[in-house]
């Protein structure tokens, strides 16, 4: 089974988030070979909802708020996002460290947010140019994992997704500089061992940047790694089908 996870961001508007996944509902795959899921914005989040009723692809929420309810303004809560027909959430998403200052102390709580709401947290890690530049890329995502793992509460039906990110590969919606693939299979290997530290849960690990058609083979095909965090290669309907049957094709 492999995974494709869609984080559409805030590349499309409502209308178009919503036209989308109702393109995207006329259209098959094998749900035994690859889990597909889409991260909407919140605003148009009921709607694709409603859009995609029937569909084999679940809904996650690009980000949660850890409080359940509360004077909390403009924030939404893992536990609403359950409410509303999600199954997954975006943590810790780079956008959401490196833009709005979102810590990883502020990371631990929502992913224990998550696992009290009854959501799958997508807990996303990765490094900087710069911290590539000075050699720390094992001192950042070790740090990164500590934080939320170190002490963790994990019960027997807490799942949860690990995505790395480098956030030098990362396309805003123009050119990206992917991982290479073997780079790629040496940290998702490396991030495997190190998780062994702190859960004996087999979660799944992904990779997200810059992915596309022209390389998303070279990704799903590594041991290492069990699907692709999607951005904007995924808002077209057309790209998003082609990389949801490679990554069908290629699921053992």
């Amino acid at each position: 089974m492999k995974h494709l996870f869609a984080n559409w961001k805030m590349y499309l508007d409502y209308t178009q988030s919503i036209a989308l996944a109702g393109n995207l509902v006329k259209e098959s795959f094998d749900r035994e070979k690859v889990s597909v899921a889409v991260f909407p914005n919140t605003l148009a989040f009921a709607e694709v909802r409603d859009a995609l009723n029937g569909s084999p692809v679940a809904l996650g929420a690009q980000n949660v708020n850890w409080t359940p309810l509360g004077a909390y303004t403009g924030a939404t809560s893992a536990h609403l996002f359950k409410q509303a027909g999600a199954a997954y959430a975006l943590v810790g998403h780079s956008e959401r460290r490196y833009i709005f200052g979102e810590t990883n102390e502020a990371v631990r709580k929502k992913v224990e947010a998550c696992f009290d709401a009854g959501l799958v947290p997508v807990l996303c890690i990765g490094e900087t140019a710069e911290d590539l530049e000075q050699d720390k890329r094992e001192y950042r995502l070790k740090k990164q994992m500590m934080k939320v793992f170190d002490g963790l509460q994990m019960r027997a039906e807490d799942k949860i997704f690990i995505a790395y990110e480098p956030v030098w590969a990362i396309s805003r919606g123009g050119e990206g500089k992917p991982c290479t693939p073997a780079d790629c299979d040496d940290v998702l290997g490396w991030i495997r061992s190190e998780l062994k530290q702190y859960t004996d849960k087999n979660a799944p690990i992904l990779y997200g940047g810059t992915v596309t058609m022209a390389n998303v083979v070279s990704y799903i095909t590594l041991e290492t790694c069990d699907g692709v965090l999607v951005g904007s290669a995924s808002t077209k309907l057309e790209s998003f089908m082609s990389l949801i049957h490679e990554a069908e094709k290629l699921s053992g």
